[in-house]
């Protein structure tokens, strides 16, 4: 006699295992090494599974064909290895990170002298253009140059009077020029000096302040948006568990985090909200690592966690007859 199939009994995949084994497959998808994976997630339904994996692929690549390729080996192999109905996963490329070149070719490649570390070689940021300052400067420019062109050429080849606005000008600045210390003639010399030390400044510094280098190959430039680092750092902070809000401030030389905390204990909160902030720090890839300030608040939902009952001696705790009091 047979057993009937519902009595048989039941095989159930957790999530977490489902979740190890997505992230497992990511990792073989372009090679060994070649994809570090962060934090994934899976949720099973029945017999189909949800799979979500955060990566980090190697540079240079084709963002889209590299991730297509890891989508669809992750969908594939989670499917081979649980059983379950991988209808899709989605991969999220959190950060790209540097190939590192073997010891030989480091060491021949025509950009070396000799051994350069990556740690030697400096990053500056990119050389600003200014197209908005020097298109503004030049169309003024212009604009009064053709001004005066067009009244001397008026004047010389058709013989016009000069124009009223030219000669009021000319009486003007004979009359209210910087040696008589008028008040006029002293706010437009200043006005003219700040805006030449104005414009020297923007010729000779690099500007974009809002962009932080990232430590490159030799010959190769790369920076990235200081407000990329901070919504990286956001993310990473709001996974952390216990934490709500997070603002994250990112400057040139440091990394502010103020994250509020709804449960759980303040400073394994807090030691935890700094781990999870150097590892996003660190996957960034910046020639000059931020030095990451973090500020845990508890908000108004939290309450502080029951301490632990305290231990009772040993001396104290006797069976027996030991414990009773003497006659």
């Amino acid at each position: 006699m047979s057993t009937p199939a519902a009595e048989r009994g039941s095989t159930t995949v957790a999530d977490r295992a489902v979740r190890r084994i997505a992230e497992r497959a990511a990792t073989e998808a372009l090679g060994p090494g070649e994809v570090r994976v962060g934090r994934g997630s899976a949720v099973v339904q029945g017999r189909r599974a949800r799979v979500d994996v955060t990566v980090t692929l190697p540079y240079p690549a084709v963002l889209d064909e590299a991730g297509e390729r890891v989508r669809s080996h992750v969908a594939g192999r989670t499917a081979e290895l649980t059983g379950l109905a991988v209808p899709s996963a989605r991969v999220r490329v959190r950060a790209l990170r540097v190939r590192e070149l073997p010891q030989e070719a480091a060491s021949t490649g025509p950009a070396s002298t000799g051994a350069v570390e990556a740690g030697e070689v400096r990053a500056r940021r990119p050389w600003s253009e200014r197209r908005a300052p020097v298109a503004v400067v030049a169309c003024l420019v212009a604009a009064v140059c053709g001004l005066l062109l067009y009244d001397v050429v008026s004047v010389h080849a058709a013989g016009r009077a000069p124009a009223r606005w030219r000669t009021r000008s000319v009486e003007w600045l004979s009359a209210h020029g910087p040696d008589g210390a008028a008040w006029p003639g002293l706010a437009v010399a200043a006005g003219v000096f700040v805006l030449g030390v104005w414009l020297l400044v923007l010729a000779v510094t690099p500007g974009l302040r809002g962009r932080l280098p990232m430590a490159a190959p030799v010959g190769v430039r790369a920076s990235v948006d200081r407000r990329a680092v901070a919504a990286l750092l956001r993310d990473a902070v709001a996974d952390v568990p216990g934490i709500g809000r997070v603002r994250v401030d990112v400057g040139r030389r440091r990394a502010r985090v103020r994250a509020g905390l709804r449960f759980g204990a303040r400073e394994s909160a807090r030691a935890a909200v700094a781990e999870a902030a150097e590892e996003a720090v660190a996957s960034c890839g910046l020639a000059r690592p931020l030095r990451v300030h973090v500020r845990v608040r508890p908000e108004a939902v939290w309450s502080a966690p029951p301490e632990p009952p305290a231990a009772v001696p040993a001396s104290t705790v006797r069976g027996g007859a030991a414990d009773e009091p003497a006659p």
